[in-house]
């Protein structure tokens, strides 16, 4: 697990156009170990609940009029066709019935306790402002700081102009750009509703949405949370630890009082 030094540790925070304007503490939540363990537990609790039931119709393979026979006609005793030597119904049979096939009752949906899941979001934030993460999620950026805070202007921002532009001021376009791509998937997902595999972005995290998520919903692989509905899956997608955040100021200063315990 990999863990950032602890104390208290001064961040800038920036404005639109990538000039440091202020200091801040960072909130303690960051000090959380990284648990990619509890992160993959409460990311799959989350993509369950997606799933799509699956079953087989109870009388598939059952559709038949075949009978055994019984002994003493040199023959196998499964049952068979009517008028016919031809075999039917039984599970090692052509045609035949499954013997323990799956049934659309069967619950899919994964379960993960309340507290387990705070922990894994609370570990997310903290994978966050681990560089080596970030990085290794294939994030690009140009900023020498994590976590990257800004000014609550960010919020206000309603134009997809905008946040471009202020994406392009902190060097972090082309990790916008990066995620603009769509793969199609290897297997039998492409024919059951999930044929891409779409990149994700940065993650803008805000204290109120005063227009940007209607401002960013253009641009590839962006998400836009609000601070008391972050989730493991927008921390960590794919399970995967260390998505690049942008924090506004007063997202940042809640931090610790809507997670930490």
């Amino acid at each position: 697990m990999e863990k950032e030094s602890t104390g208290a540790m001064k961040l800038p925070i920036i404005n639109l156009e990538n000039e440091k304007i202020d200091e801040i503490e960072r909130p303690s939540v960051f000090e959380t170990p990284v648990r990619h363990d509890v992160i993959k537990r409460a990311v799959i609790a989350l993509q369950s609940k997606k799933f799509q039931p699956q079953g087989r119709d109870p009388m598939a393979g059952k559709r038949t009029t075949a009978e055994s026979r019984g002994t003493g006609h040199g023959m196998a005793r499964v049952p068979r066709l009517k008028g016919s030597s031809r075999a039917a119904f039984g599970v090692s049979i052509v045609g035949g019935h499954q013997a323990f096939p799956p049934t659309s009752e069967k619950d899919i949906v994964k379960r993960i306790n309340k507290k387990e899941n705070r922990l894994a979001i609370k570990s997310g934030i903290a994978a966050t402002a681990v560089r080596d993460l970030v990085e290794k999620r294939g994030h690009k950026f140009d900023l020498d700081h994590l976590p990257i805070v800004v000014d609550d202007e960010i919020e206000n921002l309603t134009k997809t102009k905008q946040v471009k532009n202020f994406f392009e001021k902190i060097g972090m376009m082309s990790d916008v750009e990066r995620a603009d791509r769509k793969k199609i998937r290897a297997g039998r997902g492409k024919t059951r509703g999930r044929k891409h595999k779409l990149g994700k972005g940065p993650l803008i995290v805000v204290s109120e949405d005063k227009g940007i998520s209607r401002a960013a919903r253009n641009l590839p692989g962006v998400d836009i949370v609000q601070v008391d509905y972050l989730n493991a899956e927008l921390l960590a997608p794919g399970t995967h630890a260390g998505r690049l955040v942008v924090w506004s100021r007063s997202a940042f200063e809640l931090l610790d009082e809507v997670w930490e315990d």
